[in-house]
């Protein structure tokens, strides 16, 4: 069951860049994830109460799941889909991709935890990667400072995704129910999203049109309801370092996609880029005695990871 669920969420994830895609154009950015959050969030109490499987959360817990919602239902996602108005989805989907190299320095930052030799390879060919996939659109685009910009963001909403992951482990860690908290974070990030709106004086406009509707279904139901409960239950069976293997396959599926709706193009840099990328990826979460072993690892003693 749980590689079910590892399958189930590289797919959907590597195919909703896509459907954000077709989420711009008539309604303001900040309505649009208001509406995915709103309606996922209210699809999961109504499930939840169904089944009898809705849970009380502690009044002291609620600030901590306030905080994932902040962090993986409305900063990160506001990010994400302006990101994907500058540069193909792809590409977003790529610089997402990174999440383990953010993790990297979110564990530094809150936890002091120094990143290993093999971590600082993996996150430098990360970086080589990124720059090489987008040089072709920088070059094309080398004054268009929308470009930098989409890149800027995107790199923003994966630190906030990367954030909200210690967060949801650590809400893990203190019995708080997956589906629970996401019903919960959801409603907080729809709500957070929608007060940043209302003081920017956002018009919450829609989109009738059946591109609109079926693209956000699709990322309310699938993509937050399924996608978060499958990835975020892979996280607590694997560990977060096996589990985020699923972020270096998001890319492949995604610029597929970019590549028979978006005109994207692969070029021999593009593809050497994506394969540092992926290739940073793996260093990054693989266990460092099978790379870096010094004599004490090579007679048993293991090495810090």
């Amino acid at each position: 069951m749980t590689a079910f669920f590892y399958a189930l969420t590289v797919l959907i994830w590597g195919t909703t860049w896509i459907a954000i895609h077709y989420q711009l154009g008539a309604v303001p950015v900040e309505a649009s994830v208001v509406y995915r959050f709103a309606l996922a969030a209210a699809v999961l109490f109504v499930g939840l109460r169904a089944t009898g499987r809705l849970r009380a959360v502690p009044s002291g817990q609620q600030p901590w799941i306030m905080l994932q919602a902040l962090c993986l239902f409305s900063c990160n996602f506001i990010c994400f889909y302006v990101a994907t108005g500058y540069i193909p989805s792809g590409v977003v989907s790529v610089v997402f991709s990174a999440a383990t190299i953010f993790n990297m320095f979110n564990a530094f930052l809150f936890h002091r935890r120094r990143p290993s030799r093999q971590i600082l390879v993996g996150a430098s060919l990360g970086v080589i990667g990124i720059a090489c996939l987008l040089s072709d659109t920088l070059a094309e685009a080398a004054l268009d400072s929308g470009t930098a910009r989409g890149l800027a963001l995107a790199l923003l909403g994966t630190w906030f995704f990367s954030a909200g992951n210690l967060v949801s482990a650590r809400n893990q860690r203190h019995g708080l129910q997956i589906a629970t908290v996401n019903a919960w974070g959801m409603l907080y990030g729809a709500a957070i999203v929608a007060l940043f709106a209302f003081f920017r004086g956002v018009p919450f406009t829609f989109d009738a049109s059946p591109t609109y509707i079926s693209s956000l279904l699709y990322l309310a139901i699938a993509g937050s309801v399924i996608g978060f409960t499958t990835y975020l239950t892979v996280v607590h069976r694997l560990g977060p370092e096996r589990a985020a293997y699923m972020t270096v396959l998001f890319p492949i599926v995604a610029l597929s996609m970019s590549v028979l709706f978006e005109d994207y193009r692969f070029t021999l840099v593009s593809g050497v880029g994506l394969a540092f990328v992926m290739l940073g990826n793996v260093l990054v979460l693989m266990k460092p005695r099978l790379l870096f072993m010094d004599a004490g690892a090579a007679h048993g003693s293991g090495a810090e990871h």
